[in-house]
């Protein structure tokens, strides 16, 4: 390796590289493991033929609504089997998925559809205590007072087609899902494989939406082998089998969902078990009926399970795939580091893991450090002020370049995302050692990252921005035990008058963000406790120190547990 900061792998790819796309990936998987369960979902088990028939049947109704290749078509539902059948039939018709969050709030939602120029859109009336097909009704008239096939909205301009799963009869354009499927039976299987033949591993799959350094989320576009590419490999670094029954609390709308929890079972003809949403003692329930092998988890969810009172009555000896630091790990038995994954660096835009570490190697080999640059990945490191290229062991920002890396942000230009050499710039800190393996030290930018999800501190302040006597506030990312980090809202209040409270903004923000994004804490600072630039613009820097002093001097509780 030469003495600057970068490195790279070749990745082995199989002898037709035209199976990098997503509908011939469900055909390899299929023909490999046809009869094995591929799903269990409450009382439903689904074998990988079924699964592959379920999405050629939905990829028939799609093409029967006019769907093309290009075409993007939203899927708003939860872990369930119709999200993976929708997410292949999507792909198999040719068009490009765009995955909606569940944790979404209305108006993200709403931006994610337009934005993401959704034609069709296929979900699920409720979830909890959302009502995603009543709000959809109740926000546009054109959908309520239309008709299924004739469906025009002007502030979802592309919007054609909406599917919804529990309907009996249509609501305003809303078709059930029954109709929907029923429309594709004149659909030509001959046709349908002519489709799938045109799609190419370099064309669009999906536009997964992420938080970012922007108010609004971007999307992330990711072509078909980047998704194919880390389905197999995350089967062969985590060891999956056919032997492996893998639960899953990641959202598949997501990248780790969609890469490591189902491409990575169905890569390995594993069986996964899908949850809509995270119930503890269900989950332990689910792990000993099923002998779960395996636990894809938050570290605040692993705990959560752990330290449930019917953890203790549970048999969960079958559990092998979880990290030996896991609290998990001694309800399981586990009493030798032999597993853990902990030695791995990604993000949304490389679709997962740009590098890692095997997490069956002995534990010295997965310790300090977080992996070498995965096959076909290069990393290099450049000092973020003059973009030259570190030396070994020099930190800097954490640049990607390689086959899973996104084709671009969309609607966005490729300059503003990619340098000239083709490198992504991450905003993360690292740096490079002698072995080529990679360091990460945190965050550049103010991006919080939280139970594993990005948050902007600038979408976070631009919300509360019209709430009156605030004279400003900043959010900001302070360490926490289990999330990684919490979301902190450091507030000035307008001088000479009763600002809001608390509870007040953190209510404010709930009705207006996801859940996930509304601060933990609101902390409030007289401004002269508050360090400014010459320009007068608030110092994040000292003020994060700040708010995490005062947290450990209030031996803080967030949520059940004190701040690190």
């Amino acid at each position: 390796m030469s003495e600057a900061a970068s490195a790279s792998a070749e990745i082995a790819l199989q002898p037709d590289e035209r199976r990098y796309t997503l509908p011939a990936f469900l055909d390899d998987v299929a023909n490999r493991h046809g009869a094995r369960v591929a799903l269990r979902f409450e009382d439903t088990a689904l074998t990988f033929e079924e699964l592959r028939a379920g999405a050629r049947e939905l990829a028939r109704a799609l093409v029967a609504m006019g769907v093309v290749k290009g075409a993007r078509v939203g899927l708003l539902m939860a872990n369930r089997p119709e999200w993976v059948i929708a997410a292949f039939g999507v792909t198999l018709a040719g068009g490009v998925l765009v995955p909606v969050s569940t944790f979404a709030t209305e108006s993200e939602r709403e931006h994610v559809l337009r934005h993401g120029d959704t034609s069709v859109l296929l979900l699920q009336p409720t979830l909890l205590k959302h009502h995603y097909l009543d709000d959809l009704l109740a926000n546009h008239g054109e959908i309520r007072a239309g008709a299924p096939g004739a469906l025009r909205c002007a502030a979802l301009p592309f919007l054609r087609a909406v599917v919804s799963l529990g309907l009996d009869e249509p609501r305003g354009a809303a078709l059930p899902w029954g109709a929907f499927l029923e429309r594709g039976r004149d659909v030509p299987e001959a046709l349908l494989d002519a489709c799938a033949t045109e799609v190419h591993p370099r064309d669009e799959a999906m536009i997964v939406y992420t938080s970012g350094s922007t108010a609004e989320p971007k999307g992330v576009v990711h072509a078909h082998e980047a998704a194919v590419i880390q389905s197999w490999r995350f089967a062969e670094l985590f060891g999956l089998t056919p032997a492996d029954v893998v639960w899953t609390a990641y959202p598949l709308f997501w990248t780790a969902g969609f890469a490591m929890s189902l491409g990575g079972s169905l890569a390995s003809g594993a069986t996964l078990l899908l949850e809509q949403t995270f119930d503890a003692p269900l989950a332990l329930a689910r792990l000993e009926e099923h002998r779960a092998t395996a636990v894809h988890a938050w570290p605040h969810q692993e705990k959560a399970l752990a330290e449930h009172a019917s953890a203790r009555y549970r048999d969960l000896r079958s559990l092998r795939q979880v990290n030996f630091g896991s609290p998990l790990a001694a309800l399981a038995g586990i009493a030798e580091d032999r597993w853990g994954r902990a030695a791995t660096y990604g993000l949304t835009e490389t679709f997962t893991l740009a590098a890692a570490t095997p997490a069956t190697r002995p534990p010295a080999e997965r310790a300090g450090h977080h992996g070498r640059p995965l096959p076909g990945t290069e990393i290099r490191i450049v000092d973020p002020a003059t973009g030259a290229v570190a030396g070994v062991g020099a930190s800097g920002e954490i640049c990607v370049r390689g086959r899973t890396l996104m084709l671009r942000y969309h609607k966005q230009p490729r300059a503003a995302a990619f340098d000239a050499d083709g490198f992504f710039h991450t905003g993360d800190s690292g740096h490079l050692d002698e072995l080529g393996r990679l360091h990460w030290s945190g965050r550049i930018s103010g991006l919080i990252k939280t139970g594993g999800a990005n948050v902007s501190p600038v979408e976070i302040e631009s919300t509360l921005r019209p709430l009156p006597g605030l004279r400003a506030a900043l959010a900001v990312g302070v360490p926490h035990a289990t999330l990684g980090e919490i979301v902190v809202l450091c507030a000035i209040a307008e001088p000479g008058i009763s600002g809001p409270s608390e509870e007040t903004i953190r209510s404010y923000l709930r009705e207006r963000l996801a859940a996930y994004k509304v601060p933990r804490r609101v902390l409030f600072f007289a401004p002269e406790e508050v360090a400014m630039t010459g320009s007068q613009k608030i110092l994040s820097g000292p003020l994060r120190e700040a708010a995490l002093a005062r947290l450990r001097a209030e031996r803080a509780v967030v949520d059940g547990e004190e701040s690190t």
